[in-house]
Order: C-alpha cells, then structure tokens, then sequence
C-alpha cells in the first residue's frame, strides 16, 4: 500500500503556504525594505492514493477565467488562445483588477493632447475590450452588454459586464482600483507593505456608486472569491516570476520596472492571483471535501519585446484586429460618452510600435502538457497538474483512447509544467517546479526544483523530495525555469533547467539514486523551453533557442558530462526546437524562424549546411514543434521517417508524417481543443499518440493513422 496523502494533510501544506506568504516579494516588484529572513520552504507531502476532483462533464461545466492587471493585458499577452478557447464555445469570465486609468490621457496621434480625466480614460478603456470582446462573439462591436453590480467580499463591489451569442458567453469584471491610489500607494505596495491600502477609482457612467477599499487580504479573498463563484476549468495569470532586464541604451526600460522584463503591476497581480488559487483550493477541499478540478497557463508580458518575435502574419493579424478593436477611435459611435476605446492603440499603431509586444505570445512555464508515457501492459499514462498538484491519468485499457479519473500525488502548489522519465530499472520519475513560498507582505518568495519517484516500476511512489535551484539567493531563484530531464543509457538522469541568468544549470542524478550539486553549464543567453534528448549513440544533448542561433549542450562521449559545445551556426529561432535522430545517429532540430508561417528541418553540428535547411512547406502553423523519428508507412524494415507535432494557424492541432514535398498534415478531430503546447508519444515502430489538456481540464488522446506520403 502506498503511503498517501490525507486530506487533512493537503489542508495542512496549503495552510502553511498561505501562512508563508501572508507577509511581496523583493527585487522587481519592489523592494520592500524588510528585515525578514527568507521564508522556510514548506514540506511537500506523500503523494496520495486517490485524492478526489470535482468533475467536468461537458461544456456547460466548462470555462476560462482571465485576471488580468489591465484592461488589454488579455488581448496581447494571452491571445490567441483565449479567442481560441472562446471559438471552441468555452464561456469566459475576464477580471482587471486596476481601473487602467494610468495619467488620465487618452491620446490620439496627432491631435492636441486633452485634458487629464482619469474616470473617462477608465470607461473608455472599459468600452474598448467591450468592442474586442464583441468582435471576438461573432457580433457587432458596438453591441449592447448587459452592465450591473457584483457585490464581493470586505465590501468590495465591481462592474460586470455580460454579452452573449447563443452559447458563448463573456463575462468581464471590473474591480478598478486605482493604478495610483491615494498616498502614491500603488498594486506593488498592496502585495509588499504591510498595511497598504488602495481604493477604486469610479469609472464614468459605471453602475458602481460608491468606491471601494482594499487591504492585501482584500484583493485576494475577492479573486478566491470569483473563482468559487465561477468555478474555472481553467484560469490565465500573468507572469508572477518576470525575467531580469539590464535597462540600457540598448535596452531601454521604455514601461518595464526597474531590473525586470514586466510592467510593475503585471507582477503583483500574477501573485496575487497564485495566491488566491491556493486559497481557493484549500477552502474548496474544506469545505466541499475534494478539490476544484482545473488547470493554469501563465503568460509572459513585455518579455515579448526582448526576444525574437514568433507569431506569423496570419495569427498576428487576428490579434491585430482585436486590439484594433480595442483601441478604437474618437470618431467611432459606439453611444459611451466617455470614449470609444484607448485611442493610443487604435489603427496600426500596436504593429508600428517598436516595442512588439502585440507580435508573440509565449508562456511563463513552457512544454509539452501532459506528460506522457507508458506502463507494462501497454497503457498509455500521462502526468499533469490539477488544482496546481500533480496527478496521474492511465488509459482505462490499451488502445482504448480514455482515460480514467486523475490519481492525485500531491506536492504542490506546482507550476504547471513538469517532466516525467523513466530511470533504468523503469521507475518513474517526476520533476517541477514548485511554489514553496510565494511571498507577499514583506515575506520572502520561494521556487523550487522537486522531485518524486517510485518504489518500484508501476509500483507506489515514494515522497517528494526538493532538489532546490541553482540560486541560493531566493529571488533569483524565483526566475528558475521549468525542469526538464533525460534518462542516458548508463542510467544517469540529468536534470536540466534555465537559470535566472537565462544560462543553464543541470544536476545528475547517479545509478545509486543520488543527486549531485547543481552545476552551471556556461553559454548565452536563451529563452525557457528547454530540448534534450539522447543521439543515436545514446548520448545527451540539451537545445534552446537564443536570440540569434540555437544554443547546444551535449556529451561527447555516452558517459562522459554534458558541456558547452561549439555554436550552432543554425538560423535564429521564434520558438523552441524539437528533436529527432536523423538516419545518421546525429540530431535532425525543427523550428519556426521568426515570425515564419512553416518550420525548417536542420541537422544538428553540420555547420556547412546550417543557414539552407530543409523547409517543410505545408506544415503551416506556430508555436513550438514536437518531432520524434518512427518506421516509415509503407517503407522497408530500416526505412525512418519524422513526424511532426504542433498547432495550425487556428490554433488546431496537427500531425504531419514525413518532411518531403509529399508529405500533407493530419488535422485532429474539432472536438480535441489543447491547452498550451500537447505532447506526442511513439508507440511501436510506426505508430504515434498525441496526448493533450482540453479547456475542461480533461486529457485526451489522439492517435492518427498513419500515411504514406514522406
């Protein structure tokens, strides 16, 4: 019997969380001055045998909660996913949390600048995402919205906003406190002083009468409080860990904070959301006596300005038109007195602006979701993480496409994005990344590599483990990126994960089960949404994409470390790179370049061939690529060929055999919706399943037929 979790103990490890961060987080967000010492991780307990999930049984259950810092952070930091979603008939509720007033002026180009009204440049902003989201319903811009009260905890009341068309539906919440409260006190101080207090700013013309106050604990019992009251499936944040930024002449700070890559509100409130999920969650198993079942994908925000941008024309045009939408113009009728949009980024101005952040959407915590595998008698398993815990799905019988209920195995509250490998005696091993403190309040915040893996292969599991980060100073361990590990064939692990220099860092875990120090791997720069993978030869190699080329890491020999090999040469990447075993035991990396529509095929190391890849010409998409190399349909015994995994240019999944001019994608059924980037699995010689997370928080599997055209 494995030794599980209790409910009681689950209760216990959230409360110790929330405890932990009752008291903002230094650096970024702000310093708060404190003399606290850092906050002690909180243990992360045995998994359990069978926690229990509310369940999602079809669309009416289903649905997208957004908390968002300012009116448009959804339009260009979350789209087009969360039109996506929406398209697939999934309601969504979106909230901003400050009133998006900023100096009150809504400028228009080449006009005189008006006078300052903060109250109309809030309504304004307010009509604007009315017209997006209207647009986004299939209905007229200017369509009438069904505008009232929500009435929230500590006294706190919000305008909502409710339009439907048949059966999707949107919902948008205004809490509208101010960005500058009185006092100068600003949504930074509210996570970080102790004691701050910030009202709302009344929008003109919003039903709402009377301001509202908010004290830290406010702000996060009303968003608990949505979230129980709309129950999500799943739920978008902002980036609660932004990158650090050097601000220079050759990278202005422009609207980020000082030393990071985000605005200074994006960062509080992301946190403030995390901390309110794990609110929720405790409150939910308390009281309904199992946990919410729903998923999270956190976005990043003005890190699209510092890295190679990776939407194609199609995809950012669709974002343009909302955003368009959004901004509006002063010549518009849309019956709001106030305005009919924010001016500043109606028209073409969001394409024009060097800053680009309208031009990628990429996320906080990459890779594939779920992770999947297999077990001793042919099942298809696939690990995740709801309600922020780690859970296992099994395939109710080989090859029937279903998955059971979730096995919950606790350790949370995780990230979520983890990494699932096999160890040589064919027990799993599972790696995350895990929010040990979250901080707030003058508390110090923790993030943490953990670990957790069987007894014995297909056996019970053993209990979390924290293998820490390669940062002892916990701010900067705040920025570690999402673990990433790879079994070599003399049954080492290596672990690898980007560091908060946005180097690598790896550790290894040896034959006899232990784990040696974390070990900087040296190299440039490079985004999180790591690649490794063993050559033909067995040995590991690690890829990222950097700002100009493809980074490497890789062993020289099958036992020997993984170091810094010579660069790539390769053309710049937009997004991370897949990769396969070329015919030749070498690596064959596929990848969008920058904005491009089809990925290139370049084999790794052949510095002579690495400008002139092979372009696979009707894999039209973005985002990332999964490959793996398979028996090719209808070839001889040692004929391979590569398949190809990602999303067309609707956000659909594909699945493409083949690289040639013959070869034609495979489109999965409607109805198989991905959250974030699905993951793709060989099984046997020539077949392969795409394993996904829908907007239920449910997993599917697809298994396409394979053809012949290569």
């Amino acid at each position: 019997m494995p030794s599980g979790t209790t409910r009681r103990q689950t209760l216990a490890a959230l409360a110790a969380l929330t405890a932990a961060t009752a008291v903002g987080t230094a650096g970024c967000v702000g310093q708060s001055g404190s003399s606290a010492g850092p906050a002690a991780p909180a243990r992360p307990t045995k998994p359990g045998a069978a926690e229990p999930f509310t369940s999602a049984s079809g669309d009416k259950d289903t649905l997208l909660l957004q908390i968002l810092a300012h009116p448009d952070d959804d339009l260009y930091f979350m789209n087009p996913d969360a039109e996506h979603v929406l398209r697939s008939g999934v309601p969504v509720v979106s909230v901003y949390v400050t009133a998006g007033e900023a100096r009150g002026i809504n400028y228009v180009a080449g006009r005189p600048v008006p006078a300052p009204d903060k109250a109309d440049y809030s309504a304004a902003r307010h009509q604007g995402l009315r017209q997006a989201y209207a647009q986004m319903l299939g209905l007229n811009q200017f369509a009438d919205w069904k505008r009232s009260v929500l009435r929230l905890p500590g006294g706190a009341t919000a305008e909502t906003n409710v339009l439907a068309n048949g059966a999707r539906s949107v919902r948008l919440i205004f809490l509208n406190i101010a960005m500058l409260s009185e006092g100068g006190v600003r949504i930074p101080a509210l996570w970080d002083t102790p004691g701050a207090v910030m009202r709302t700013l009344q929008a003109t013309g919003s039903p709402v009468a009377h301001p509202s106050s908010y004290v830290h604990q406010t702000l996060v019992d009303v968003l608990a409080e949505i979230m129980h009251r709309y129950r999500p499936t799943l739920i978008h944040t902002l980036d609660p860990d932004p990158d650090f930024q050097v601000h220079d002449a050759l990278h202005p700070r422009d609207n980020d904070q000082p030393g990071c890559s985000d605005h200074r509100d994006h960062t509080p409130v992301a946190l403030f959301t995390w901390k309110a999920i794990t609110q929720w969650v405790a409150d939910s198993t308390r009281r309904d006596k199992q946990a919410p079942r729903f998923a999270t994908t956190a976005f990043r925000g003005y890190y699209n300005q510092r890295w190679p941008h990776n939407l194609p024309p199609a995809v950012l045009a669709d974002k343009a038109r909302l955003i368009k939408s959004y901004g509006g113009s002063p010549t518009w009728k849309c019956g709001n007195n106030a305005g009919c949009g924010d001016y500043s980024q109606g028209g073409q101005r969001p394409l024009k602006n060097r800053k680009g952040w309208i031009r990628s959407t990429h996320y906080r915590y990459p890779g594939a979701l779920p992770a999947p595998t297999t077990d001793r008698e042919g099942r298809l398993v696939a690990y995740g993480v709801l309600s922020t815990q780690a859970v296992r799905w099994r395939e109710t019988s080989a090859g029937s496409g279903r998955f059971g209920a979730p096995q919950g195995l606790g350790g949370g509250p995780l990230a979520p994005a983890l990494s699932a490998v096999r160890d040589a005696e064919g027990r799993q091993l599972l790696l995350a990344l895990r929010f040990a403190a979250l901080g707030g309040q003058g508390s110090t915040g923790l993030r943490e590599i953990v670990a957790l893996e069987q007894r014995s292969p297909d056996g019970p599991f053993r209990t979390w483990t924290s293998l820490g980060t390669p940062d002892s100073d916990p701010e900067r361990g705040r920025r570690t990126g999402c673990p990433v590990a790879v079994a070599a064939p003399d049954g080492r692990i290596h672990l690898f994960v980007r560091t908060s220099d946005k180097g690598l860092a790896t550790r290894v875990r040896d034959t006899a089960g232990r784990w040696g120090p974390w070990q900087r791997l040296g190299g440039g720069e490079i985004q999180d949404g790591l690649t490794a993978a063993l050559d033909g030869e067995g040995r590991v190699h690690v890829v990222a994409a950097g700002r100009d080329t493809v980074h490497h890491w890789g062993q020289q020999r099958v036992d020997g470390p993984v170091t810094l090999l010579p660069p790539t040469g390769l053309p710049r990447p937009g997004d991370q790179p897949g990769a396969a075993v070329a015919p030749d035991g070498s690596l064959s990396l596929v990848y969008r370049t920058p904005a491009a529509t089809v990925p290139g095929v370049h084999k790794l190391g052949d510095m002579a061939g690495a400008g002139a890849g092979l372009t696979v010409r009707h894999f039209e998409g973005y985002g990332p690529v999964a490959v793996h190399t398979v028996a090719k349909p209808g070839g001889g015994r040692k004929a391979r060929t590569t398949v190809l995994l990602g999303r067309d240019l609707d956000g659909k999944v594909q699945i493409q055999y083949g690289t040639g001019s013959r070869g034609r994608p495979l489109r999965a059924p409607g109805r198989l919706i991905p959250v974030g980037t699905p993951a793709l699995l060989t099984e046997g010689r020539k077949e392969v399943a795409v394993v996904g997370i829908a907007p239920d928080a449910a997993p599917w599997i697809w298994r396409p037929r394979p053809t012949s055209r290569a």
